[in-house]
């Protein structure tokens, strides 16, 4: 099999929902808030104007009351906090008390409330008019470098993390990402694209990293079976030419898995998708499986090295003549890598199950790759998907020779070929070993 890790992968795994992206659906809940607070106003004044409230105005009430607890619920399901939650409302309501429009605002009515205070002091105490002035524009010089550096202040600092992110250093955070206002915003936003640049720029390194790793092996060992014919201290013989071989097809196979990254990355690859049935097409991507896992063992007992063909692929489709529309060569790359990672972390002598069933929805289709290894850590479900995630949490745990961890790609390229298709891949509960989840929806009406 190839040398793909079982735990090779997340997603991207879902995290926390950022802020910037849950205030969209909450805030029709905020307007819902304020339409019916409104409603509830008007039976809350008759209570204090000691008359009973109406029937009409009572159901205001409910809804208002009804309509504050869904906003609660929807603030909860997104994620905020109550400083959040207040923010949102307030967003809603089309109030921002601390924004820099506010902040000008009030910088523009102190000035002219000084203004007139002195004026009138000036009038009644009969001050000359130019001491007035005078007092009035330094008054005002004073409060606007107040406010002037405060809204300054941060734009400066943005301005040199966002030159030190420019220049590659993406450990430079802004600190006002707190303020409550639209520089707080920024600076928020800010520190968001640095964790992203930081990110990818470290998914590079990892890219980098790993390529030369994976190129480098079999290139030496290729390079020294070529010396020591070319230098005549072996001959060509065809087991010289079997380890020659070996370490070309291991290049070969990085070679197409780059180009499936790339693929994914640029996503040029087109669906071609019809209808197949599931039972001779999976029987022959296991054979294929089986066959290419003996050819590859053959190979290799010439170098001393081992491949793993004591595992027994099993196939389980119910019904028989279960049909399925979808890419044949996009779900080879997902049944295939699956397997190869569950037979890479089987026992000696273990068993892989795949098993295809109807799917959930009308024409879908559901996949399982099921085996009796030592299973993924539910904590570690999230990153079963990422790139070049090799399962450092399975560590010793891979069984038999061969194990050797592999690129880490076979398992996000799994996940991409099920994107395209706008199915689902996951870890799903077992007893025992490990059993990844594949649903792929049923063929859409644009598609028929």
């Amino acid at each position: 099999m190839s040398g793909i890790g079982k735990a090779s992968g997340t997603d991207e795994a879902p995290g926390a929902p950022r802020r910037s992206g849950a205030g969209g659906p909450v805030r029709a809940r905020m307007r819902a808030v304020g339409r019916a607070g409104r409603q509830g106003l008007a039976a809350l004044g008759a209570l204090r104007a000691g008359r009973r409230p109406t029937a009409g105005e009572r159901r205001a009430t409910g809804r208002a009351r009804a309509a504050y607890a869904a906003r609660t619920r929807a603030m909860r399901a997104a994620g905020l906090d109550a400083r959040h939650e207040r923010r949102v409302l307030l967003w809603a309501s089309g109030v921002r008390p601390f924004s820099v429009k506010t902040k000008l605002g009030m910088l523009v009515v102190v000035s002219v409330f000084i203004t007139t205070g002195l004026l009138m002091i000036a009038v009644r105490t009969e001050t000359e008019l130019r001491f007035i002035t005078v007092f009035s524009v330094i008054a005002a010089l004073l409060i606007t470098q107040f406010v002037a550096h405060s809204l300054t202040a941060p734009l400066d600092e943005m301005n040199t993390v966002a030159r030190a992110i420019s220049h590659g250093d993406y450990t430079r955070r802004v600190r006002g990402d707190t303020r409550r206002d639209e520089l707080g915003d920024l600076a928020s936003t800010i520190n968001r694209m640095a964790d992203d640049l930081e990110a990818q720029d470290q998914q590079r390194k990892e890219l980098v990293a790993n390529v030369s790793h994976e190129l480098r092996t079999p290139i030496a060992a290729l390079r020294a079976v070529l010396e020591n014919v070319v230098d005549g201290v072996s001959a060509a013989d065809p087991e010289t030419m079997r380890t020659a071989l070996k370490q070309t097809e291991r290049l070969g196979r990085l070679v197409e898995t780059l180009l499936d990254l790339s693929r994914l990355d640029n996503g040029v690859v087109p669906l071609k998708a019809r209808r197949f049935e599931v039972w001779p097409y999976l029987s022959g991507v296991l054979k294929e499986a089986n066959m290419v896992a003996s050819a590859r063992a053959g190979i290799a007992s010439g170098s001393g090295s081992h491949t793993r063909t004591d595992v027994h692929l099993h196939l389980d489709v119910s019904p028989p003549e279960l049909t399925a529309h979808a890419d044949p060569e996009r779900i080879h790359q997902v049944v295939a890598n699956l397997i190869d990672n569950a037979v890479k972390h089987s026992p000696p002598h273990g068993r892989v199950t795949v098993r295809a069933r109807r799917g959930p929805g009308p024409q879908s289709l559901s996949l399982e790759v099921l085996d009796e290894g030592p299973g993924i850590p539910r904590s570690e479900w999230h990153r079963v998907f990422e790139r070049f995630n090799r399962g450092s949490h399975r560590g010793s745990a891979s069984h038999g020779p061969g194990s050797d961890g592999g690129t880490g790609l076979g398992l996000a390229i799994a996940r991409w070929a099920v994107d395209l298709h706008g199915g689902q891949i996951g870890v799903a509960e077992s007893t025992r070993g490990c059993r990844i989840q594949v649903t792929l929806p049923g063929e859409s009406p644009t598609q028929s």
